[in-house]
């Protein structure tokens, strides 16, 4: 620095920042200082209040690093939070509450579960066995003299109200025309085909055997309501079969994945808020969308008596399963409506029972929006 040019100390500890020599004097002019006591604080005064000491103003020319963070902090964070209500959906979009991942894959990870179950478990309903809803076999079917297999009919007490997705016949036929091609000529009368003109989805229960919830008519009436303010804006569903599969109770379903339209699981998440009363413990997962095809009540009739004991049956089902997929895996479909269905028989919707229907259009255009997750 040249001699004829003067810089006061604080210019320069800005320009270059302090010597060693010069931290050390400063440190040493700050210790002298500490240690000289006020005169009455010297004395016992009691020492300065907080109060009277003037805290550090963001609005201070020089600061340091640490009081700019304490200053701009709670602005920065208010400025968050403005942002995350602004992302926040509203309420009206009755988003499904479902844990990672897309729906999609959860349900494709759902359907690989549920491929496997024939060979963790094995073909246990040709021992008897237990329904996806509790019911033994015996409770559902009775086996007349000619071996023919008819429906149980049972009183639901009280009864059973469900929401299911409904599938128009036009494609109810295709499929059951597969099915009964493939199973029929192994099972003759050891087998029950669902009924192609109540093809159906189960979506969501307002009451079910194992929690049932009483209601009025008035009641009812009220829940059908709620669940039409829900159609009226569910858009149809645009849905391709991604396989069948035959489950170790005997059940042959149809898997179902969503190429458009309101999906299954914001469905479901909009029936649970519009009825708030329904059982907490619903049948189905949320993200599933499955249609039972045919249930197997025995064993498969064979070409040749000597081949029964020696039978590997989970590979004989597994051929089976595979010449239906082979025919309409890939198969496309529209749903339009939902049905709210009073069951007065058990299982009414699955055995032909007594049972009270609402039909209920969606309101929503096909075009106008797309549920998909």
């Amino acid at each position: 620095m040249k001699r004829g040019i003067k810089k006061s100390r604080t210019d320069f500890y800005f320009l270059e920042g302090p010597s060693k020599q010069d931290r050390w004097r400063l440190r040493w002019t700050l210790k002298k200082k500490e240690d000289v006591p006020s005169s009455s604080h010297a004395y016992g005064a009691p020492a300065p209040s907080m109060a009277a000491t003037k805290p550090p103003s963001c609005s201070t020319r020089l600061r340091s690093p640490a009081t700019t963070a304490a200053c701009f902090l709670p602005a920065s964070l208010l400025l968050f939070l403005f942002f995350l209500l602004l992302r926040r959906p509203p309420m009206g979009s009755f988003p499904p509450t479902i844990p990672g991942g897309s729906v999609s894959s959860r349900r494709a990870e759902l359907y690989g579960r549920m491929a496997r179950d024939l060979d963790e478990r094995g073909a246990a309903f040709l021992d008897g066995g237990e329904t996806s809803q509790s019911l033994t076999l015996s409770e559902l079917f009775d086996t007349t003299r000619d071996g023919a297999v008819v429906p149980r009919l049972k009183a639901a007490n009280p009864p059973v109200r469900a929401n299911v997705l409904y599938l128009d016949p036009e494609f109810a036929a295709v499929i059951s025309k597969a099915v009964k091609e493939v199973f029929l000529p192994y099972f003759n009368q050891a087998i029950w085909f669902q009924n192609m003109s109540i093809y159906h989805f189960s979506m969501f229960h307002a009451s079910h055997h194992l929690e049932p919830i009483i209601a009025t008519e008035d009641e009812i009436e009220a829940e059908v309501d709620a669940v039409k303010r829900v159609t009226d804006d569910v858009c149809p569903l645009k849905i391709i079969l991604d396989q069948v599969v035959l489950t170790s109770t005997g059940v042959l379903l149809g898997l179902w994945q969503v190429e458009s339209g309101t999906d299954p699981a914001d469905i479901r998440s909009r029936l649970r808020e519009a009825l708030p009363r329904a059982p907490q413990k619903q049948l189905y997962d949320p993200v599933m969308l499955h249609t039972s095809l045919a249930r197997i009540l025995g064993h498969p009739k064979l070409p040749q008596e000597g081949n029964a004991q020696s039978l590997d049956h989970v590979k004989f089902f597994h051929d089976l399963v595979a010449q239906v997929n082979s025919k309409i895996r890939g198969f496309q479909a529209t749903v339009k409506e939902l049905w709210f269905v009073e069951e007065y028989d058990v299982l009414a919707l699955a055995l032909n029972g007594k049972m009270k229907v609402r039909k209920l259009q969606f309101g929503c255009k096909e075009g106008q929006g797309n549920g998909k997750i």
